[in-house]
C-alpha cells in the first residue's frame, strides 16, 4: 500500500543476480505503451537491495482466473465481447512497432473499479519490435530459431522455428479464443520425457489438427479467422478491422447484446444471491454453499496452471503484513529481505483486487431479465452451448491508466457449473437496433 495515498498497487521483482534480466526491458516498453486503452501503467522501476523492482497499478483477475471460476467454459457472448478487447489490445502494441510474443490467458486482466469490464495486456518481457517505427523497415526472416513463447498458443511457424511477426500474435489469439469455447485445446496433457519432446509431440499434434476440426460445432467465423492469420506472408499486416467486424456481425447476429454482462457476471450475482438467502431456504435448496470468497494469495512464479495455485484466488486467507505490497517509499533492503521469493509479482489481499465487481446497473439487468434467478439467458449462452463460462470485457474500453501483475499468477478456484434456462431473444427485428447499440458501447 502507498503510505501516502492508501492506494494498493501491485509490485514485481527481479533478483538482480539473474542470468537473463529482463524487467528494465520490459519497463522500457510498458512506458513506450502507455497511453493505450487497456494497457498498465508504470508507477517506479528502481533497484532496492538485491532486487530490481517495478510498481505499477493494481488490477483485477486474470481471464485464466475467470475461465476456472466459470468451471473451465466461457458462452459464446463472453468470447465475442472478449474477442473485441483482446483484438484491439494486440493492434495497438502492433501499431507501436512491438509484437508480445507470449499471448495466453493469464496475460490479459480484467481492471478494478470503473475499470473492472475492461481487458488489460499485460507481460511484455518476451516482447519483441517487429519494425523500425520511423523508417518503417520490417525485420528480415530468419528462421531455426528457439521456441519464444508458450508452446500450447504458439504459431505453427513458431514451432517450426521461423522468426515471429505480426501473423504469430494474431494466429495466438486465436488459439486463446478456441480455447475459451471448447474448454480445452487436442493438443493439451500430452505426457513425454523431456521438454523438448513435449514440445515436439505439441507441435506434431498442432500441425495435424485441421481448422475445420479445431472449430468443428462453433461458428464458422472463428474457422475464418484462421483462414485468415494463416495466409499472411512473413511482413503481412493484418486485417484487424475485417476480423472485428466479422465477430461483431456474429454478436448481432446471434442477439447478443452488449451489456457487459460476462459469464463470470452472472455467477457471481447467483452466489449472491444464494448468499443473501435464509437459513431455511437455504436448507430447502440442498444446502448450497454461498460461493468462493474473494480473497488472494501470493504468486511467486510464472503462472504454472496447478490447480492449488487457481484455489489461492479465492480461498487463501489474507496475507501478513511482510507480504503485502508496499510502494516505492517504504521499500528498502529490510523490506525486500522478508519476502520469501527473490523473484515475485506480490499481490496484496485487498478484496477489490480479487472480487467480481458487479456494477448497479449490471445488477439492474440482471434482475429485470431474471439472469439471476436462472429463468432466463438472454443474450448471455451462446445456442450452441449450455454452460455458462467466465466473461472478461469492460464497462467502456477507454484509456485506462490500470496496471497488470496483480493477479496475473493466481487462479480462480472451480465453481460448479451453472445451467440456464429459457430461450436466447430472437435475432428478427433486433439486427439493426443491436448493432447501433453495440457501436454506440465501443465508442462509449
Amino acid at each position: 500500500t502507498n503510505i501516502q495515498t492508501n492506494e494498493e498497487v501491485a509490485i514485481k521483482l527481479e533478483n538482480v543476480k539473474t542470468k537473463h534480466p529482463q524487467l528494465l526491458y520490459e519497463t522500457k516498453i510498458y512506458k513506450l505503451l502507455m497511453g493505450g486503452t487497456g494497457i498498465p501503467n508504470i508507477r517506479w522501476f528502481g533497484i532496492e537491495g538485491d532486487y530490481n523492482v517495478l510498481v505499477m497499478d493494481l488490477l483485477g483477475p486474470s481471464l485464466e482466473d475467470l475461465f476456472n471460476f466459470c468451471n473451465r467454459k466461457f458462452s459464446l457472448k463472453t468470447v465475442l465481447m472478449l474477442a473485441e478487447q483482446m483484438l484491439n489490445r494486440v493492434e495497438y502494441i502492433h501499431s507501436r512497432s512491438f509484437i508480445h510474443r507470449d499471448l495466453k490467458p493469464d496475460n490479459f486482466l480484467m481492471g478494478l473499479g470503473k475499470r473492472a469490464n475492461q481487458v488489460y495486456m499485460i507481460d511484455y518481457g518476451l516482447a519483441k519490435k517487429f519494425r523500425d517505427p520511423i523508417s518503417m523497415r520490417h525485420i528480415p526472416y530468419r528462421d531455426h530459431k528457439n521456441l519464444t513463447g508458450t508452446a500450447r498458443y504458439a504459431s505453427m511457424n513458431t514451432h517450426l522455428g521461423i522468426e515471429q511477426t505480426r501473423r504469430d500474435d494474431m494466429e495466438s489469439l486465436g488459439y486463446v479464443l478456441m480455447y475459451f469455447l471448447r474448454g480445452s485445446l487436442p493438443w493439451q496433457g500430452l505426457k513425454a520425457g523431456t521438454k523438448k519432446q513435449k514440445y515436439d509431440r505439441i507441435s506434431e499434434k498442432k500441425m495435424a489438427t485441421p481448422i475445420e476440426v479445431l472449430c468443428s460445432s462453433y461458428p464458422p467465423e472463428f474457422a475464418k479467422y484462421f483462414n485468415h492469420v494463416r495466409k499472411l506472408v512473413f511482413d503481412d499486416r493484418p486485417d484487424y478491422g475485417f476480423l472485428k467486424r466479422m465477430f461483431r456481425d456474429l454478436f448481432v447476429r446471434e442477439g447478443f447484446e452488449f451489456d457487459y454482462i460476462f459469464d463470470w457476471t452472472i455467477l457471481k450475482y447467483q452466489q449472491t444471491q444464494i448468499a443473501n438467502l435464509p437459513p431455511r431456504a437455504l436448507d430447502v435448496a440442498g444446502g448450497t454453499s454461498a460461493g468462493p470468497t474473494a480473497t488472494a494469495g501470493t504468486a511467486v512464479e510464472r503462472y504454472s496452471g496447478r490447480q492449488d495455485d487457481r484455489d489461492n484466488l479465492w480461498n487463501s486467507s489474507p496475507l501478513d503484513g511482510s507480504r503485502r505490497r508496499m510502494p516505492p517509499a517504504m521499500l528498502n533492503a529490510s523490506n525486500l529481505a522478508k519476502l520469501k521469493s527473490p523473484v515475485a509479482h506480490e499481490l496484496g489481499t485487498a478484496k477489490d483486487s480479487v472480487s467480481i465487481g458487479i456494477t448497479d446497473s449490471q445488477r439492474m439487468r440482471l434482475s429485470s431479465t431474471g439472469q439471476g434467478s436462472g429463468t432466463s439467458r438472454r443474450a448471455t449462452v451462446s445456442s450452441r452451448q449450455a454452460v455458462v463460462g467466465p466473461q472478461t470485457d469492460s464497462l467502456s474500453p477507454s484509456a485506462s491508466d490500470m496496471s497488470p501483475f496483480a493477479l496475473r499468477n493466481v487462479g480462480a478456484q472451480r465453481s460448479s457449473p451453472v445451467g440456464f434456462s429459457g430461450q436466447k431473444h430472437s435475432v428478427s427485428n433486433r439486427d439493426s437496433s443491436n448493432s447501433r447499440n453495440y457501436e454506440a458501447t465501443l465508442k462509449g
